[in-house]
């Protein structure tokens, strides 16, 4: 299985717009991100996001690239301060590809449970927009690469 984490684009402050929507630069990063990812052949069966709505417009912007078959669906669990453990639980039943849009503090601590065991130790540093794939072979996930949209 590979699972895609990324953190949703750049939003707006919560005093500027309270649902904290993208703001320009983020959806534009997005879309250079997401037009990266088809290009270089990512596949994901389906894009789940935690149904804020900068998640929402980040899962909606790389489903016009990456054209996910089972489509963009708003999850639960995966809200800055959920329990990574529901999802990992989760995903033990899962087969083929999810990419996962989310937030911090959640996205590093359900990598950190991934990787490590252990929901504290911070093994990746995630970026807006950036895309980290793992990879998950017989019950043991490893990191199959990350980029940043500081390197496009």
């Amino acid at each position: 299985m590979e699972l895609f984490l990324v953190q949703h684009g750049q939003a707006k402050s919560e005093v500027e717009d309270p649902e904290r929507s993208l703001t320009e630069l983020g959806a534009e990063t997005v879309r250079r991100m997401a037009a990266w990812a088809a290009q270089v052949g990512v596949k994901v069966d389906q894009i789940r996001h935690s149904g804020k709505r900068r998640a929402e417009q980040t899962a909606a912007l790389l489903a016009e690239h990456l054209g996910p078959a089972q489509g963009v669906i708003a999850v639960e669990g995966l809200k800055p301060n959920d329990d990574p453990r529901l999802v990992e639980e989760a995903l033990r039943a899962e087969q083929g590809s999810l990419m996962l849009v989310g937030h911090l503090p959640f996205l590093g601590h359900l990598a950190g449970l991934l990787l490590a065991g252990n929901t504290e130790i911070g093994v990746i540093r995630f970026s807006n927009a950036g895309i980290v794939c793992l990879t998950d072979q017989e019950g043991k996930w490893s990191v199959n690469w990350v980029m940043s949209p500081d390197l496009l």
